[in-house]
């Protein structure tokens, strides 16, 4: 994805198209009455003629006056100061619309509109995060996408100061940019198909992306995996081909230990013995999803340069039926010495984490970690598409989380870790089963991680089954939670 060129200015040039906000209310802002006034009152009375919606999202192109003005985008923001739900309603609206015209600069005025309880530095950082993702376009020139795909047209962007100074607009761009480059990376990754993205290239894609950001890469295979006792994540790989791969990345901006982010990389889930339904199997693609985000997020803030610390650590595998696959019934020990009878092979997430877990703690005594992984379907009957799932053994962490979310729009909702789910796991073969039945199934699945949290070192674990991608016609990776950890991260640093 192409990265925008992104500056500030007072007023639009004639060459860009000018986005403008259009109320119901008779007051319009200073640029709109400039414009209304250019054209003898015709866009007042348009709004009044119900010609040009005021409707919140709804957009109208202009055409300008004469060679020295700009052409418009008139975007309805409705008559009451804007959420950060509506304002990045709009905001999206006004960048999606931009893809449709042969304009390649733009000056937008959105970021100055009546909010509420949206500060100017977040509007600035959520615009600008807006417009860059509208650039997004999955493409694989090797299968013929790329020409099928009309490229978008916008290469620049300017907008107003406003109340903020240039450092702190600055800032807030930066972020937003890099956010949104930084989900560029986890989507593509996420939407690349299973035969051309495996554990192998997986850690390729991310020793690449390593080098180009200035991080270091390590990567572990299945002789260093066997040597250090990782069986739960052996047993999910054992029935592919397919090598797995353990990739850490590690970013060094500050003192004191990393915090440390964990990312299930299933590449491909077919369920193993216990085989997933045919229909929609070619979505678990992006059981990955998580270790997409690690790299995305890593990406992010070494661009972003924060002053502190950060590991990523993806466990990579795929996890297939075959002649030597994990059985139900087998019981594996972990890296931390504990047992765990394979009751169900389709919930294999758990298998691979918890080994990247106990690997990540003896490796690099994090002072927090945070896990997340497409999980449990459970997750996504219990909050839908919108929220992602969050428990974890320490409050503060997780309220900060949930904080951080608010802040980005990339949402989280808490649910408990009580000790009467964690006796769900109970097994008669070994220390835990890997299921504990379909009651409460993703608290379960998250008091199954716990169990290999050690020293209780502060950790939170994100269920992101139903925010990481959508379904249907828009099918496809969403780069989610890459936002809300980048800002986590950065609230952590600026601490």
């Amino acid at each position: 994805m192409n990265k925008l060129s992104i500056e500030f200015s007072q007023k639009a040039s004639a060459e860009q198209l000018l986005i403008l906000a259009v109320t119901s209310q008779q007051e319009q802002n200073a640029e709109f009455k400039q414009q209304d006034k250019l054209r003898k009152g015709q866009l007042s009375q348009a709004i009044k003629d119900g010609m040009i919606s005021s409707k919140r999202g709804k957009t109208h192109f202009v055409t300008r006056v004469n060679a020295k003005e700009p052409n418009l985008l008139l975007v309805g923001i409705g008559d009451q100061p804007l959420t950060l739900r509506h304002y990045r309603d709009v905001v999206e609206a006004a960048a999606a619309a931009c893809q449709d015209i042969q304009i390649n600069s733009i000056h937008c005025s959105l970021n100055q509109i009546p909010l509420n309880e949206v500060s100017s530095a977040q509007a600035l950082v959520h615009a600008s995060l807006s417009f860059q993702n509208s650039l997004y376009r999955y493409t694989d020139a090797s299968r013929g996408k790329a020409a099928k795909d009309i490229a978008p047209m916008v290469d620049s962007l300017t907008f107003s100061l406003g109340e903020l100074n240039e450092v702190e607009a600055r800032a807030a761009v930066a972020q937003g940019q890099l956010t949104a480059l930084g989900m560029a990376t986890t989507r593509t990754l996420g939407n690349l198909p299973p035969n051309l993205l495996h554990p192998e290239s997986l850690a390729d894609h991310a020793k690449a992306m390593a080098k180009d950001h200035g991080l270091k890469c390590r990567i572990l295979k299945r002789a260093d995996m066997e040597k250090l006792g990782m069986g739960s994540l052996l047993a999910v790989a054992q029935g592919s081909s397919t090598s797995p791969r353990l990739i850490a990345l590690e970013y060094k901006g500050g003192s004191g230990a990393p915090i440390a982010l964990v990312g299930k990389g299933v590449t491909f889930d077919t369920g193993g013995i216990s085989l997933k339904p045919g229909a929609g199997m070619d979505e678990m693609k992006f059981d990955m999803c998580g270790a997409a985000t690690v790299i995305g997020v890593m990406q992010a803030i070494a661009e972003l340069k924060l002053s502190i610390n950060v590991v990523g650590v993806i466990p990579a595998v795929e996890n297939m039926p075959a002649g030597n696959a994990a059985r139900p019934g087998d019981v594996v020990t972990s890296m931390s010495g504990q047992t765990i009878e394979i009751l169900n092979t389709d919930a294999e997430g758990r298998l691979i984490l918890c080994d990247a877990l106990t690997w990540t703690q003896r490796e690099y005594q994090p002072k927090q970690i945070i896990d997340m992984a497409t999980l449990t379907g459970a997750c996504i009957i219990a909050l839908g598409n919108h929220t992602s799932g969050l428990m974890g053994n320490d409050d503060t962490l997780q309220h900060s989380l949930k904080l951080a979310g608010e802040t980005s729009y990339d949402r989280v909702w808490r649910l408990p870790l009580f000790d009467e789910y964690d006796e769900q796991l109970k097994s008669n073969f070994a220390d835990m089963g890997n299921i504990g039945g379909r009651e409460a199934g993703t608290i379960t699945a998250a008091c199954f991680l716990k169990r290999f949290i050690e020293n209780d070192t502060p950790w939170a674990h994100l269920d992101i089954a139903g925010t990481a991608w959508v379904s249907g016609a828009k099918k496809g990776a969403t780069g989610r939670p890459v936002p809300l950890l980048v800002q986590y991260l950065i609230d952590q640093a600026n601490t």
